[in-house]
């Protein structure tokens, strides 16, 4: 009777006012009959691990969902259940909705939170969670779709006034009409993938004469990526400065931004290097964006925590790019610069509950860098370098986070990204955080494989990263500070063979004394005298 009578007054009060909403979450018959304990994570380490943290400070059990492959990953050990899903193969597991909803069902989760990746942005796993009664952490399938094809995406934007990138609004169905298209727009342009992320189905074209070939191999590679061949037409910005706003948005109508994430630093079109704020950001611009990322997000209804990307040119005009609804690899230097848990807001929100803060209560403070930590070789071409990890050593220190997932003895398998970890620092400055990364890429230490640390260290150093003027060609403009040369000068390998030599000559005329002198004594028994000796 007790929980009748509340729910009449629940819903009675949710259509009259937020406040008494926000009254009634904090009763216990609430907590106890509506907010969410158990939530299973649909995906595997270091965001993994990231959720399952936000949920045990938050007093909700977390599920694990692991395949064959990560029976001894870490966020498998941290979970308080954990549910084998499948094969190694992502396809046979992590991508398996069926498996997913399964173990969810089996532990009694009531909430699936799927991170990054996988199925996060799958329109079909959010309807389908629906349809069996569990709460999907993220936004609703109509927005997933709309923004995840990109035309429909652009159409969007257009109709809320947010400033997108001169190009087509159709996919393009005919060569003859590309080249007509392009020759309106002028060159360069971008041939892009509708259904496109992660750099797949893009081609470049400067030159008249590459239109069909660069038309043609960007569809087959949609195809292939993302059984859509689908393309369309973007004027390519020549200095692009890659700028994302992290929002979050409601069930009530609210939505805010919290400010602009500098994603620049890229290699084949991935992020390398993240920082916030904006080196090259001024407030009245900030201002200006923010608002059309807002625009942008309740254009669609959204509802979760998103970002909205936009490329900017050296002028600060800037255009919308895509909008990613899920949580992104780069939010902690959000959360370390703003102060809020994207996760817990992520969780709130799935409660139904409103934001408990307005967009003049956020304020950036300090200056805040990520770096993404890959199992490659840096020094051939970025080769995947999975294997097993023999010695590990994480950084720490004041202002130092590090979301990651692998430690000493664990093998890194071959089915998945790569990336291993994050590595974030916070500093008041940017100068100071520049200078905290350096010494905590100094202090990280990974025996038993390659990783990108190295690369890492170089870009800190390279000028134009320092001074902060640098866009998306950063890395392509900067090959003679980040790639090492393949032979070092003669003067340098003489030096370094008389080092050798003459290191040599003294440690074996060190071994001689030591046999002279103490023929018979092992070390053990010689360090027991010594000590004897002493407390005499």
């Amino acid at each position: 009777m007790q929980v009748v009578i509340f729910l009449y007054f629940y819903i009675f009060t949710r259509s009259t006012t937020q406040g008494c909403i926000n009254k009634l979450s904090q009763t216990p018959c609430f907590k106890e009959y509506f907010m969410i304990k158990k939530i299973l994570v649909a995906n595997r380490g270091e965001i993994a691990i990231r959720v399952m943290r936000s949920c045990r400070e938050m007093g909700i059990e977390s599920v694990a969902v692991f395949s064959d492959a990560d029976r001894t990953s870490m966020h498998v050990r941290y979970a308080d259940e954990a549910y084998n899903i499948g094969a190694a193969p992502s396809n046979e597991s992590y991508l398996v909705i069926d498996n997913i909803i399964e173990a969810a069902k089996r532990s009694g989760a009531t909430a699936i939170h799927p991170g990054y990746g996988f199925l996060s942005e799958n329109a079909e796993f959010s309807d389908r969670c629906k349809k069996e009664g569990l709460i999907f952490i993220g936004p609703s399938s109509y927005a997933i779709d709309t923004m995840g094809d990109k035309i429909t995406a652009r159409k969007k934007m257009q109709s809320a006034n947010v400033p997108v990138v001169p190009g087509t609004t159709e996919p393009i169905t005919d060569l003859k009409e590309a080249v007509e298209v392009i020759k309106g727009i002028g060159l360069p342009v971008m041939i892009k993938a509708s259904a496109g992320g992660g750099g797949k189905g893009m081609r470049l074209v400067m030159k008249e004469e590459d239109i069909v070939s660069a038309v043609t191999s960007a569809k087959s590679e949609a195809m292939a990526a993302f059984s859509n061949d689908a393309v369309y037409i973007e004027k390519y910005i020549e200095s692009p400065h890659h700028i994302e706003f992290q929002i979050v948005a409601d069930n009530h109508g609210n939505c805010v931004h919290l400010f602009e994430r500098e994603c620049s630093v890229q290699r084949r079109h991935q992020k390398v290097v993240e920082e916030t704020p904006s080196p090259i950001m001024t407030e009245k611009v900030r201002e200006e964006m923010g608002k059309h990322a807002v625009a942008a997000a309740k254009a669609v209804n959204y509802s979760g925590a998103g970002t909205i990307e936009f490329i900017v040119d050296d002028n600060l005009n800037y255009y919308f790019l895509e909008m990613n609804t899920r949580l992104q690899v780069e939010h902690p230097i959000t959360e370390r610069v703003v102060g809020v848990d994207l996760v817990k807001t992520q969780i709130n929100i799935a409660n139904n509950l409103p934001l408990d803060f307005k967009q003049e209560d956020l304020k950036q403070k300090g200056h805040a860098i990520e770096v993404r930590i890959y199992a490659e070789d840096p020094d051939n071409n970025f080769m995947p370098n999975p294997g097993k990890i023999e010695h590990m050593t994480e950084p720490l220190g004041l202002g130092v986070r590090h979301d990651g997932y692998v430690y000493p003895g664990y093998e890194i398998p071959i089915y998945y990204d790569p990336m291993i970890s994050k590595l974030i620092v916070w500093a008041l400055t940017r100068k100071e955080a520049i200078d905290r990364l350096k010494r905590a890429l100094y202090a990280y230490k990974i025996t038993g494989i390659k990783t990108t640390i190295p690369f890492l260290n170089r870009i800190l150093d390279v000028p134009d990263f320092v001074e902060g003027k640098y866009n998306t060609h950063f890395i392509q403009d900067n090959e003679e500070y980040l790639v090492p040369s393949g032979e070092s000068p003669q003067r340098v390998q003489d030096m370094a063979t008389i080092a050798a030599f003459v290191d040599y000559r003294k440690n074996l005329e060190r071994f001689k004394e030591q046999r002279l002198c103490k023929p018979n004594v092992g070390n053990w028994k010689a360090f027991g005298r010594k000590r004897n000796v002493t407390r005499l």
